[in-house]
């Protein structure tokens, strides 16, 4: 069995439990986390456990599903109607559509909530499970993924209403993103998590705080390849290979937009080899782990 099949074993047995007389809130609840994806941030965090301190890989589990709670979390959110409106993610309904808007918002209210409770009850020792939740916390916040989420919402060329009566009262004029204002919003939307995901891992397996520094680098590098990644997909992709709406992203600000589909390739091919310069002088078991995964998800 493969550390992913592991971890969606586990994941699949520990789903959140809510029983009451609502006749789907709980059901709700664990609809996307069984969808599938990639589990890429969960893969990330307990690759590098595993490859540095495997005695650990089964105790770092519940923190691995914090983090997947975390981020399906966001996808929740980021589908609703205010937001995004798709209809589908990891090619099934999404929850408001499958459902209501209100149990949407509950359920990833209830996901994020949910991602600090399991880390609490990881069985690893209470001052690294401090550090996992103020590392998570730190990324996906008000300063992390949050930020970047109302920067992307807010600088898309969006129709919503309601988005255009605000710019209107404050006399902000529509614009598009130049190439450092995108990857800012990118490195906090995207790339913070994915640095967490390694950063939590590191800290768990006991690399020290300059080791822990270094990859949490490497995880910034590694997500804004994968948000690059993510566009050329929305751009070049059908529907049903990318298990979500396509062609979407002509509103918003882009690396294929802004770049062009052979600029954005280039783009993400530079950071795959700076992330390589990067790994050459950390733990072999650390540059397996992130190899695999951009072998996996991004080449091409």
């Amino acid at each position: 069995m493969t550390l992913l099949d592991e971890f969606i074993k586990f994941l699949n047995a520990n789903l959140p439990k809510a029983p009451s007389f609502h006749p789907y809130y709980e059901e709700a609840l664990g609809v996307m986390l069984k969808a599938g994806g990639k589990h890429f941030r969960a893969q990330l965090l307990l690759g590098v456990v595993d490859a540095l301190r495997p005695q650990l890989t089964q105790n770092a589990m519940r923190v691995a599903l914090g983090l997947e709670m975390m981020h399906t979390y966001s996808l929740i959110h980021d589908d609703l109607p205010a937001m995004d409106d798709a209809p589908l993610r990891r090619g099934v309904p999404t929850l408001h559509t499958r459902y209501d808007e209100v149990t949407a918002i509950l359920a990833g209210d209830a996901l994020n909530t949910q991602a600090f409770y399991e880390i609490s009850r990881a069985d690893l020792e209470a001052p690294v499970v401090v550090k996992c939740v103020e590392i998570l916390s730190a990324n996906a916040g008000a300063s992390g993924m949050v930020l970047g989420q109302a920067l992307d919402c807010f600088f898309e060329n969006s129709d919503k209403a309601d988005v255009k009566n605000a710019k209107n009262r404050l006399g902000l004029a529509q614009k598009r993103l130049n190439l450092d204002e995108l990857e800012f919003l990118h490195i906090h939307k995207t790339a913070k998590l994915i640095a967490a995901s390694l950063e939590m891992g590191a800290v768990i397996a006991a690399l020290d705080a300059a080791q822990c520094e270094r990859i949490y680098g490497i995880g910034l590098d590694l997500g804004l390849a994968f948000q690059i990644e993510d566009d050329l997909i929305d751009a070049t992709s059908d529907e049903s290979e990318a298990g979500k709406p396509v062609h979407n992203d002509v509103t918003k600000n882009s690396f294929t937009n802004l770049l062009g589909i052979d600029g954005a390739r280039a783009s993400k091919n530079e950071l795959i080899a700076k992330i390589r310069r990067e790994l050459s002088d950390m733990p072999k078991g650390v540059c397996n782990v992130v190899e695999n995964l951009i072998d996996k998800h991004l080449k091409g």
